[in-house]
């Protein structure tokens, strides 16, 4: 399954054009800051995904921490790398990943980097 075919969870830094973007395509996503979790710890939020069968889709590096190193339970996180101001640079990269050729099953953690140019994404099953 592609990984932006899953439920997803928009983190408070993820843009509102791309959250709209995501929905007119038919995906199924909800957003940290409409559900009115700004402020919330990046723990409440990786739980309160994870209780709901959604992937973290975010900016910031301590989902995957929380995740590996802490051991707190996820369904999937999509790291976007760079963060950007500007969403068409991250709609670029979503783009990419959701035209690889990507089947992955829970729990997962994709790194989606645009360097150059161009968007190298990792993958790692868990």
């Amino acid at each position: 399954m592609n990984p932006l075919d899953f439920p997803l969870l928009g983190d408070e830094n993820i843009h509102p054009e791309l959250i709209a973007l995501l929905r007119e395509q038919g995906r199924d996503i909800r957003s940290v800051a409409e559900q009115g979790g700004f402020g919330q710890s990046d723990r409440a939020i990786l739980r309160t995904a994870h209780a709901d069968g959604r992937v973290v889709l975010t900016h910031d590096r301590d989902f995957g921490k929380l995740a590996i190193a802490q051991g707190v339970p996820f369904t999937g996180i999509i790291f976007l790398r760079p963060g950007h101001i500007r969403a068409e640079f991250t709609i670029q990269t979503l783009e990419t990943l959701a035209a690889q050729p990507l089947d992955v099953h829970s729990p997962f953690i994709i790194v989606a980097e645009q360097r150059a140019n161009a968007v190298h994404v990792r993958v790692r099953q868990l």
